[in-house]
């Protein structure tokens, strides 16, 4: 398991996070995204290396950058509240909910990554949790919310959209409060999260996908939607069987399955999907009006 959970986390520091980045704020995150691989490679790699002080210094190196990304988040929440009227009492607008906890999600990360490697149990932790922290809140938080906010913002704020853009948060906020709490807690979590999921493949599925208009990117788009499907209720399976007792795959068959599947088949295909999305088509050729007015090459 520890190599296929590795592999992973890789996947999420070095591609997920640089990519959704630049969905996020293509030009005031610009920088962070192109610099992020100098954080993202010791961070890829600590987990290679016996735990100790040099694995350690590397995940120390990635939570710099991922506390400074969270700071980031930190001031568009300022700017959020900011522009709030004294007693609106409203809540925020799903799409950026879902945005501010994108960029939150990589410090949950990599603060268990470095507990983890110096071998010391956070907050009673074992380990292994700790460890598979780390990739859950790469893709179930950073991913899985980014993506929640780009459905809900391309889909007009539909009542699905708008559900998943909250309960992907509220989810992920509530499965991290179950591992301080009891299996109850996190089974109600992954309840909120999964329908959350569940609501995010329902709107790419019917809407965003016919939409495209190039077959790569509805191809991505299926493929996605389709995955969550699975995936989600394995995430339920397991959950409901910590909680009940009931059989339940095992924790190496959940990174196999659940973990691998999220990663590649939800995550990877959504973000490029989106990228494609996103992207700014090729400029047509000016017409003679915008050829006149641009100014003359010097001589």
């Amino acid at each position: 398991m520890t190599v296929l959970v590795n592999l992973i986390v890789a996947l999420g520091m070095g591609c997920a996070v640089p990519l959704g980045l630049r969905l996020i704020d293509p030009v005031g995150l610009r920088r962070a995204a192109r610099l992020w691989p100098l954080a993202a490679v010791p961070g890829a790699l600590c987990p290679w290396l016996p735990r100790g002080p040099a694995a350690t210094a590397l995940a120390a190196l990635y939570a710099a950058a991922a506390l400074a990304l969270a700071r980031t988040a930190g001031a568009r929440l300022w700017q959020v509240l900011a522009r709030t009227p004294p007693g609106g009492g409203r809540l925020p607008d799903p799409a950026e909910a879902a945005v501010l906890t994108a960029l939150v999600s990589p410090s949950v990360a990599a603060t268990a990554l470095v507990a983890e490697r110096a071998g010391y149990r956070l907050f009673g932790f074992d380990l292994d949790v700790l460890a598979l922290t780390v990739p859950h809140f790469h893709f179930a938080g950073f991913t899985a919310a980014l993506v929640a906010g780009l459905v809900c913002r391309s889909s007009g704020a539909r009542r699905g959209a708008r559900w998943a853009a909250y309960s992907v948060p509220a989810g992920t906020l509530l499965v991290l409060l179950g591992y301080f709490v009891d299996d109850w807690a996190e089974l109600l979590g992954a309840v909120v999260l999964t329908t959350g999921m569940w609501a995010v493949a329902l709107v790419t599925w019917r809407d965003l996908r016919p939409a495209a208009r190039e077959r790569t990117t509805a191809t991505l788009l299926a493929v996605s939607a389709a995955v969550l499907v699975v995936t989600m209720l394995l995430a339920l399976w397991w959950a409901a069987g910590e909680a009940t007792g009931i059989v339940h795959p095992t924790l190496t068959w959940m990174a196999a399955t659940h973990g691998l599947g999220n990663a590649l088949g939800f995550a990877l295909c959504s973000l490029l999907a989106w990228r494609r999305l996103t992207a700014t088509p090729p400029a047509p050729a000016a017409p003679p009006v915008a050829l006149a007015a641009a100014p003359a090459p010097r001589p």
